[in-house]
């Protein structure tokens, strides 16, 4: 016999409503990274050169900028999923979890922004600052 009701076994959701969500995004994540990872890698390997001059080159084509902005935020957005469960999980100091939670997350939203950024400075030159 079950404690849960009919609604929450339906929905895969405990006691604290979140269910598997948080595992379900940090998979997806996963999932999306592995090819976008997989052609940054073989897209770099067919550069034959990576002097600045390639890579900035690749970089500005659209669909290679959309990818590589496409992987600083899956990326950004995995790791801080499981920056967030190692806090969860192995601070026990109530301040101090909420405190590294906060922090992590306006340290993966910096990183992502930078990244973003960046790219954007490399696709649009010298006309987006």
């Amino acid at each position: 016999m079950s404690l849960r009701s009919p609604l929450g076994r339906v929905l895969g959701l405990g006691s604290a409503r979140e269910g598997v969500t948080h595992w379900w995004a940090q998979r997806v994540g996963a999932v999306a990274l592995v090819p976008l990872c997989l052609w940054l890698v073989l897209s770099l390997a067919a550069l034959g050169s990576l002097d600045h001059e390639a890579v900035v080159g690749f970089l500005r084509q659209p669909l290679n900028t959309l990818l590589a902005l496409l992987l600083v935020l899956a990326g950004a957005h995995h790791s801080y999923l499981g920056v967030e469960v190692v806090i969860e999980d192995y601070v026990h100091a109530p301040a101090a979890k909420i405190t590294g939670l906060v922090l992590s997350r306006l340290a993966h939203m910096l990183a992502a922004a930078a990244g973003v950024f960046a790219l954007l400075r490399i696709a649009f030159g010298n006309h987006f600052s």
